[in-house]
């Protein structure tokens, strides 16, 4: 029995290219069933970051990898392949003491920046000015900072005869215009 952590896609380089092969070595009628992050992951990491850099050094760099938008997910599951793609999204905001904390807690799981050409540090006024900014701006109830994840869960299957198909184009038995919607009353 093989296993693969699904919840590391976000950090492989050719998403496409690893649906492929994991669709490849599923068996007929095998499940894919997954979370990641998603795209809308740390924004308010992201923007003190790039607001201190600005102001800091004049540019910026990336300091959190990149993540798939939700709205790319199933595009990617039904062009590689797979069939009846079935996707849902959870946001959720976590409280944290600082930015200190929330960077700590990024490293100590692994979710430090993957990509290549990043920067290997970040200096520490600039580090110091982004902790202020996300101070300033994502307080949390006078404790803290809030950090917000976006986790895109999804399951899809690799083809086999037994599965749902559509009906061919032109069965229909009814046009839509025929088609009526009566109220109901509702009862106790």
């Amino acid at each position: 029995m093989g296993y693969f952590d699904a919840f590391s896609f976000h950090q492989g380089n050719d998403l496409p290219k690893l649906l492929m092969e994991i669709k490849r070595v599923l068996k007929p009628d095998g499940c894919l069933l997954f979370a990641l992050p998603g795209g809308n992951t740390l924004p308010e990491l992201r923007s003190s970051l790039v607001l201190a850099e600005l102001e800091r050094t004049g540019g910026v760099s990336t300091h959190l990898g990149p993540y798939i938008d939700v709205s790319n997910i199933g595009g990617l599951l039904t062009g590689t392949g797979f069939k009846l793609p079935t996707v849902d999204v959870d946001e959720i905001a976590i409280g944290y003491p600082n930015m200190m904390v929330l960077m700590e807690h990024l490293g100590r799981m692994g979710e430090g920046n993957a990509c290549k050409a990043r920067k290997d540090r970040v200096g520490l006024g600039t580090f110091l000015a982004a902790a202020a900014v996300y101070r300033e701006l994502y307080p949390e109830d006078d404790e803290g900072v809030v950090a917000s994840a976006q986790v895109i869960y999804g399951i899809a299957w690799k083809e086999h005869e037994s599965q749902q198909k559509p009906l061919e184009r032109g069965s229909a038995t009814n046009k839509m215009t025929e088609i009526t919607v009566t109220k109901t009353s509702g009862g106790d």
